[in-house]
């Protein structure tokens, strides 16, 4: 079992910046691949950025030049510093992790509890 804890976030003005953290603890050599989704009612749940197998990142196309997911503690720390915030990225951010990939959500084995991000028109 994989326990994923997230952390960070806020209220945050538009322009502003913040960072969230995700602690991965349990049976964490089972995974590759780790990253964010994020959720706002009314759009689907979409990944945000991810990291699999320490050398490849990807991110969504709207947060990209914007967001930087990093990682230390062997991969068991994850980091997202998110810039440039704007009342698009309000949502519940939730860390999430799979075995090789959590490009789709089928393949999304564990979900952290999630954490408010809130930009402010």
């Amino acid at each position: 079992q994989v326990q994923l804890a997230d952390s960070g976030g806020g209220l945050v003005q538009a322009g502003g910046s913040t960072q969230l953290r995700c602690d991965a603890s349990g049976s964490t050599s089972w995974i590759n691949a780790i990253g964010w989704y994020r959720y706002y009612p009314g759009k689907e749940r979409e990944m945000v950025a991810s990291i699999t197998n320490g050398i490849t990142w990807a991110y969504a196309d709207s947060v990209k030049g914007r967001f930087t997911i990093s990682q230390e503690n062997a991969g068991n720390t994850v980091y997202l510093q998110m810039n440039n915030l704007q009342p698009e990225d309000t949502g519940v951010y939730y860390c999430a992790a799979g075995h090789r990939t959590i490009a789709e959500k089928s393949r999304v084995a564990y979900w952290g509890r999630g954490t408010q991000v809130t930009v402010p028109e």
